[in-house]
């Protein structure tokens, strides 16, 4: 079977992963700039800064003078992604089964 199959899933999936890990490390060290969340995570920093700037744009972190910071949508947007992955999971379940 070819990967290209699953190929644009994964990838979408560990972009998900890492914009989950931004923000987690932004709430645990906030006020916190791109070289600390690069050295926290492991990330480099492009990817950081491309990451957070999506997370500002959908209202999620806030670019301060002293870094950044989660906004108060923070803990309903976890909630809502623990969701979703949920309903991810489930779908994936009826799929297997079908195998």
């Amino acid at each position: 079977m070819s990967d290209e199959l699953f190929s644009g899933t994964m990838a979408e999936m560990d972009l998900v992963e890492r914009h989950i890990l931004m923000l987690k490390a932004t709430q645990e060290n906030q006020p916190v700039g791109i070289i600390r969340l690069s050295e926290i995570t492991g990330i480099p920093r492009h990817k950081v800064r491309y990451s957070l700037r999506l997370l500002e744009r959908d209202g999620l972190i806030l670019a301060t003078q002293e870094g950044a910071v989660v906004t108060e949508r923070y803990g309903d947007f976890m909630r809502e992604v623990s969701d979703r992955l949920d309903s991810i999971q489930a779908r994936a379940d009826e799929i297997r089964v079908r195998l």
